[in-house]
């Protein structure tokens, strides 16, 4: 109430110094208010037929801004900011009689010809509606206007291109149809006849605040932003992240944008990438005294109530997960904190954001199932009343759908999507020794498993960043299972009637199987002899580390990402065996079995190999990180997630947020761009959890590791593989790598 008090006050001194008909004690002053369902500053003077106003904003007093134009309409003149309030600024009222018109946009046509199509204050010259507009109205035109596509941090939104010519003479604004015309140069070269090349386009309109001709940017709707006030969507004013565009122009660009929006309740200028946010810093000041709204990305992209990670459909039985249920392929599942791991479902919701690398949304990629945040979805009045039944799920760029669906519904969308016939892993059982890591080459992934031999194969291209150590072969896992006779005891189990119907059966069935190979089971004493060796092999001042290296695992078409178990061996649990046994029984963790049976692969000739190698204790942060760039794969671009700590990004501690951020090559004035889309919570608000130099550095040897795997694979020329990575920083500072593995996407 006092700002509005103050402005108001404000408001009536100016007018009625500026104003003639308030020289007249009989008018009344004008009347301020603030709309709820709008949040802008909305003036009703009493009209008068002989003039038109003009609403002119200033923050000094000195220089003064149109922002809207009102002619005689009914018993006031309503005029609008089209920008939120601030707590700095003034507004005036400029009286122009209609016989003799201004011209405040200065493009030959008057002011009152200009104002039944809105364009008063723009400029530029009406151009094929097809092509684009010069003024916005509704949400309708404007998303008529707009295509969806992926920025850093969110996926498949709308945006609307503009270009502003003229910039420091008489600046004209175009939005223009982006279906129609993809880039800036295509519109101003097909719409507006601009004769230069692409090459001088791009010097007139980017990297230059000297020799700048253009502004090029676009305007962004963020449709699930949930605002302070509780109002919800906002738009934001971007450039490209490696344009340094200067404050005056972007205070030029987002004055011409509002003024020729007014359907937006709430703009706000978004500095993408790194570049732009240390020039927002630099001139925090500037930014402070204008009217310019600004949003930083973090509370851009943490304040959202929807995002849709995986867009796809199922049918399934929707419940809401308390971590004690058996879950299956025909179950859609609320999960109110990420999970640790997570068996085959039909399809998946959280109620915590989450990232493209975590496991949940990595499983929803290789499975096709829809995969999205919703915030308090157990409760939304559009999930709740569905809960317990079957249903189908749609997860799309603009929102969800459920509806009730049939059993029957369910029944024929699994068998739809399974694949029809069955596959059998490589299990090459011919490779019988223990062996370094410097000895195995990536042929022989079929013995030792892809995520040993790809360890294996990290350690001879980037020498001192894979961990040392060794592999244990299939043909180990495959004799202790005939030692034991497990094979016959799985084909019964396989084979039960209640093992093969019923979740719950299944479930406790392979955990007392499990049981049996880890407490119930013996070595040949070969083999005892062997692991013996390795274990005396290690050096003693480490605790080896344990990894599953399975072969239905790290292939191009199968994740597997979360279905096995790994162990630290601690010199208290005596030999080594007892974490090798932990191993290989959780080969048969239930949502490893799941996983399987739903892909048709063959559990019989399922092995599993066991990567050792020393675990790093006290490590500084680790991540997860993909060679591509996840937002738009034209350009060359590296994803990542890191966690400060031993807080693994891929199963975080309960509504821990990660560092997310995308290192591109956007053509600026360094080879990369950083473009920060969340910071971590696990971390003071002014640090990053990795340095620039680990950022660059990590880069730079994604870069290396992906080009020489892409080969290996065979996917030379395939533009879309990229390597997927686990890293860490040790207590040492330096970057190890631990794993690789193809991005199934």
């Amino acid at each position: 109430m006092k700002l509005t008090q103050r402005l108001l006050a404000a408001i009536i001194l100016i007018l009625q110094a500026t104003a003639a008909p308030f020289d007249n004690p009989e008018v009344t002053p004008p009347r301020l208010f603030l709309p709820k369902n709008i949040g802008k500053y909305t003036l009703a003077i009493p009209q008068n037929t002989d003039q038109y106003a003009v609403l002119e904003r200033s923050i000094d007093g000195q220089t003064w801004t149109p922002v809207n134009i009102a002619l005689a309409e009914g018993n006031d003149l309503i005029l609008n900011d089209p920008l939120l309030p601030k707590q700095n600024g003034l507004y005036r009222i400029h009286y122009i009689p209609k016989n003799a018109p201004q011209d405040l946009d200065q493009d030959g046509i008057n002011d009152l010809l200009e104002y039944p199509t809105k364009t008063a204050l723009n400029a530029a010259l009406p151009i094929d509606p097809n092509d684009g507009d010069l003024y916005i109205n509704t949400t309708e035109r404007y998303n008529t206007l707009a295509k969806r596509d992926n920025f850093p941090g969110a996926q498949n939104i709308n945006e609307v291109k503009f270009l502003i010519t003229d910039i420091n003479t008489t600046p004209k604004l175009y939005f223009f149809n982006v279906n129609a015309h993809q880039f800036h140069y295509f519109f101003a070269r097909d719409v507006l006849d601009y004769k230069s090349s692409l090459g001088v386009f791009n010097s007139e309109a980017y990297f230059t605040n000297t020799n700048r001709q253009f502004l090029a940017g676009s305007l962004v709707s963020h449709e699930n932003y949930l605002a302070p006030d509780g109002t919800q969507g906002i738009y934001t004013l971007e450039f490209w992240p490696t344009d340094p565009v200067s404050f005056e122009y972007i205070e030029l660009a987002y004055n011409l944008v509002s003024n020729n929006t007014p359907f937006i309740h709430r703009l706000a200028y978004h500095a993408p990438g790194e570049t732009q946010r240390r020039l927002l810093n630099q001139n925090q000041e500037l930014f402070d005294n204008s009217a310019v709204h600004t949003i930083d990305t973090e509370d851009l992209f943490s304040s959202t109530t929807y995002q849709s990670l995986n867009q796809q459909e199922t049918f399934g039985r929707l419940i809401v997960s308390t971590g004690a249920e058996t879950l299956s392929a025909r179950d859609i599942v609320i999960f109110q904190t990420l999970p640790n791991d997570l068996t085959f479902v039909a399809g998946i919701i959280t109620e915590v954001p989450q990232t493209p690398l975590s496991h949940v949304n990595l499983k929803a990629q290789q499975n096709n199932t829809p995969n999205a945040f919703i915030a308090n979805a157990s409760t939304h009045p559009d999930i709740a009343p569905f809960l317990g039944q079957n249903v189908f799920y749609r997860v799309t760029a603009e929102g969800f759908e459920i509806r009730l669906a049939t059993a029957e519904e369910v029944e024929s969308h699994l068998e739809s999507i399974r694949p029809t016939e069955a596959s059998y892993p490589p299990r090459n059982l011919s490779q019988t020794q223990i062996k370094s890591l410097d000895n195995i080459t990536f042929a022989e992934s079929d013995s030792y498993g892809g995520k040993a031999a790809n360890v294996a194969h990290l350690g001879s291209i980037l020498p001192g960043t894979a961990p040392e150590g060794y592999a244990i072969p299939y043909y180990f896992y495959d004799q202790f299972m005939i030692h034991n006779g497990f094979y016959q005891t799985l084909t019964e189990m396989l084979a039960d009637p209640g093992f093969q119907n019923d979740p719950v059966t299944r479930e406790q069935m392979l955990e007392d199987f499990r049981d049996l190979i880890k407490k119930n089971s013996t070595l040949p004493e070969w083999m005892f002899i062997a692991l013996t060796e390795l274990q005396q092999t290690l050096p003693s001042n480490i605790t080896p580390r344990l990894r599953s290296s399975a072969n239905a695992e790290d292939s191009t078409n199968f994740n597997g990402a979360g279905l096995y178990d790994s162990f630290t061996h601690h010199p208290h649990e005596g030999h080594i065996s007892k974490s090798v046994k932990q191993v290989w029984a959780s080969l048969w963790n239930y949502r490893a079995y799941e996983e399987r049976e739903f892909y048709r692969i063959d559990h019989h000739t399922s092995a599993m190999g066991i990567l050792v190698h020393p675990n790093e204790k006290e490590e500084k942060s680790n991540g997860v990180a993909v060679a591509r760039n996840i937002f738009d794969p034209n350009w060359e671009g590296y994803y990542i997630n890191t966690q400060a700590g031993e807080n693994l990004v891929t199963n975080p501690d309960p509504n821990s947020i990660p560092e997310e951020l995308l290192v591109a090559n956007l053509l600026g004035a360094n080879r990369y761009e950083i473009q920060y889309i969340r910071y971590s919570s696990d971390i003071p608000e002014d640090q990053t959890v990795l340095t620039e130099a680990q950022v660059l550095d990590l880069v730079n040897k994604m870069a290396i590791l992906n080009a020489s795997f892409k080969t290996l694979y065979g996917e030379r020329f395939n533009p879309l593989f990229a390597m997927e990575i686990e890293f860490k920083i040790t207590s040492s500072g330096q970057l190890s790598i631990k794993q690789a593995r193809p991005y199934v996407n």
